[in-house]
This record gives C-alpha cells, sequence and structure tokens, in this order.
C-alpha cells in the first residue's frame, strides 16, 4: 500500500486508511504547554484587558495601545499578594469598551517572557514609532543569523520566542517563518565552590571587584579560557591571577623585539597556523583554544628571546578581541598610527600551515603500538624503513611472521603478523 511513496505520501495514505476503517482518527499532538503569563507585580508589561460585570473580560480597543503603566511611588505588593497596581483605584476604573458601563483594569502585568519573546526584531527598527517595525526592514535584516542566550532559557525562551514569531508570520507580521537560522548557549559560571552563584550563598562573584584587582582584559580573558563556551564551569581565583601573568607577559614582550616586519624563519610557520587556528575558533566559538594557542606562542617567543615586529602585531591583532585594552596601547608602543580595530584581519598562507613533518600511528594486529615521525613527503617505502627501525615495533615483531603491511598515505601504517 505504502511501496515506493515517500515518507510525507506514506503518512498521509496510513492515516486515510486508519479512518476509512474507522481505527481512529488523525490528530496533532502540540508540545506547547500552558503559560502563566502573569505576574504580581509593577515592572511588566500591562496586560490590556478590562473586567466588566455584564461583558466580563474585553480587550482594550486598539486605538488606545499601547497602554501604559501608572507613575507610583510604592512598589511593594498588597497584604494578599496583589500586584502594586491593585491600590491605584484612579488607574484601574475606566469604562467598558462594548458597553460603557464601569469596568476595571487587569492589575498583573505581563511576565518578562512577554518582551524577551520579540525584543529582538525591534532591533531591527528601533525609532519606529508606528508600528513594531517596518516591512522594509524586517525584510532586510529578518532571519536573525546567529542568536546566543544563557543555557538556562534554551528551552522555554526558545519555544516562545519561536512560538511568538510564527504567530505574528501568521498574521504577516513578519516575512520569515523562523526567528533565527542559528541558536547557541553558553554555559553557567558556577561559585568558586562549584555551586549556582547566589547571595544566599554567598558565592556571588562581583565583575567590578575583579576588574578593579586585575583589569578587564584579565577578566575577559579568564572568562574566555575557562572551558568550553557552551559548559558549566567553576569560578577559580587561582586561574583568573594566571591570566593575569600571562598578559603580563605578552606586555614584556616588546623587551625582545627585533627590528624586522616579516616574520623570522623560525616562527614563520607557527604564525600562519596561530592565524588559521584562531580564526577558526573565533567563527566556532573555542575560545578556550584560541587562548591556549597564545599561551604556546609566548612560551615559544621566551624560549628563543626574540620576536619581529611583524609577528608581535600580528599577535595583537589576534589577542585584540579578547584582550582589547593593553592591546591597543601596544600596537601604539610598536609604532602604529591606526588602532586595531581599523585593520584587516591577519591572513595566512595555507602551504605553511603543513607540518614538514608528520606523525604516523603504526598498528600491529589492529592496536596501535607506537607513534613515528616523517617527512610529509615520504615515499611508502621510506615510511617502511622507519616503522622497521622502531625499536618499539622491532619488540613486537620478535619471534613472528609478517603476513602483510598496509600503509595509508600520510595517517597510518598496519602490520599484519601471526
Amino acid at each position: 500500500m505504502i511501496d515506493g511513496l515517500s515518507v510525507k505520501e506514506a503518512i498521509q495514505k496510513v492515516i486515510e486508511y486508519i479512518e476509512s476503517n474507522q481505527i481512529g482518527t488523525k490528530k496533532v499532538n502540540y508540545k506547547l504547554r500552558d503559560w502563566v503569563f502573569s505576574r504580581q507585580r509593577y515592572w511588566g508589561e500591562p496586560i490590556p484587558m478590562v473586567y466588566c460585570e455584564t461583558c466580563g473580560w474585553v480587550p482594550i480597543p486598539e486605538e488606545e495601545l499601547p497602554l501604559k503603566l501608572p507613575d507610583i511611588e510604592d512598589y511593594e505588593p498588597g497584604e494578599n499578594g496583589e500586584s502594586p497596581l491593585a491600590k491605584q483605584l484612579d488607574w484601574i476604573q475606566t469604562t467598558c469598551p462594548h458597553c460603557g458601563k464601569t469596568a476595571k483594569r487587569e492589575t498583573d502585568t505581563m511576565p518578562q517572557w512577554a518582551g524577551s519573546s520579540w525584543y529582538f526584531l525591534r532591533y531591527m527598527d528601533p525609532h519606529n514609532d508606528e508600528e513594531l517595525a517596518s516591512k522594509e526592514a524586517l525584510e532586510y535584516w529578518s532571519p536573525i543569523d546567529w542568536y546566543n542566550g544563557g543555557m538556562e532559557h534554551t528551552t522555554l525562551h526558545l519555544l516562545y520566542s519561536r512560538f511568538w514569531h510564527k504567530f505574528l508570520y501568521d498574521i504577516d507580521v513578519v516575512p520569515t517563518k523562523e526567528p533565527y537560522q542559528k541558536r547557541t548557549s553558553h554555559g553557567m559560571i558556577l561559585g568558586t565552590n562549584g555551586e549556582k552563584m547566589s547571595k544566599s550563598k554567598g558565592n556571588v562573584i562581583n565583575p567590578d571587584d575583579i576588574i578593579e584587582e586585575f583589569g578587564a582584559d584579565t577578566f575577559r580573558v579568564y572568562e574566555m579560557f575557562m572551558g568550553p563556551f557552551d559548559q558549566v564551569a567553576a569560578w577559580s581565583m587561582e586561574s583568573i591571577r594566571g591570566c593575569g601573568k600571562f598578559l603580563d607577559r605578552v606586555w614584556n614582550l616588546k623587551e625582545m623585539l627585533v627590528d624586522e616586519e616579516n616574520y623570522l624563519p623560525e616562527h614563520e610557520k607557527m604564525m600562519h597556523k596561530a592565524i588559521k587556528k584562531v580564526s577558526s575558533d573565533i567563527e566556532e566559538m573555542k575560545f578556550n583554544t584560541a587562548i591556549a594557542t597564545f599561551m604556546t606562542m609566548v612560551n615559544e617567543f621566551y624560549k628563543d628571546k626574540k620576536l619581529s615586529k611583524g609577528e608581535y602585531k600580528t599577535f595583537l591583532q589576534l589577542l585584540n578581541p579578547f584582550a582589547p585594552h593593553i592591546t591597543e596601547e601596544l600596537f601604539e608602543e610598536v609604532g602604529e598610527s591606526q588602532t586595531i580595530a581599523q585593520t584587516p584581519w591577519p591572513t595566512y598562507d595555507e602551504t605553511k600551515t603543513i607540518d614538514d613533518v608528520i606523525e604516523i600511528p603504526v598498528q600491529i594486529n589492529g592496536k596501535m603500538k607506537v607513534v613515528v615521525h616523517v617527512s610529509k613527503d615520504a615515499e611508502e617505502e621510506e615510511v617502511k624503513q622507519v616503522v622497521h627501525a622502531n625499536l618499539v615495533v622491532q619488540k613486537n615483531l620478535e619471534g613472528k611472521n609478517i603476513v602483510k603491511e598496509i600503509y595509508v598515505g600520510g595517517k597510518i601504517y598496519n602490520i599484519v603478523v601471526k
């Protein structure tokens, strides 16, 4: 009955069969849960509804929108938990839009979910006094390329913002079915005790205190170095001090500069590989591994006790998004008149990112025994010689007969023995 049909066609065919044979009926299951859409507080969008004894709940006319909150001095809730608005009798008392009789405004306000479900659309046309956003602006900017937020909001915010957007799409307010093309979440930062930061637990870190003691750049670098961007991480004062020492070493590199604008031969491959890796890591939000690359570069410069001006400038350009203040100052100190922000992002030569020597894992009967190093251009016979000269391989081949050897160019060397 459904052989040869697409999945969509087959599903429809099965539904028709079930209904025609009275086995069941078609039904759509929605996963959107009931939403408590009110809060007993002043701050929040007022709900544009009034209650009339005759007509019941009635929406206020569109021409009266937006409904604005009254100016009040007392924000405390009532004794019975009512909203502070419940005490604003002049604002509450109104007339029913249907029958003209006395009516009362709703005193609860909308939750924070209301504005956060569509605020990003307003960014596309923030000064428009006539509509949510103009058709031209929405068509130009929509959909959002990349939306990032806290992991604790992933489920509900994602669910409800899409719900609002699809409603707006259905009534022809927005031009796209989806609000954004890509959604990512950053991990939560825990206290030093590994628990969620909370005033009651006394483990909250005040950013102002950290900036006061270590500086904004150290703070930024540490936050990016804590771990994978989307993973939970605990705050560590020891680690932030380590990031401060790293930036001190970056500052002191200026004492090792040689007057050369090009990359030094011994650093050329490292520089091109670093540009490639940091560029890729930023795009993929792997900020911690980008900073690890900076630390490796600094160690290499200190080991050689020298670096060219050209290398230093490129290094500062790469580090700039993570530590903008120190890098801009150092960029000026090495003679640059324009800011790093005005310079193009460094480029790399792909051919100079390839290692001259590569690692080849050696397997014997499917088990990895050792890794050997060979020239990236080595022929199979040369690789075979290097493999068989290795002492670990020789020990594993003692008293055994080689059945065959398989070399997958530049990747792995397999030996099968009996």
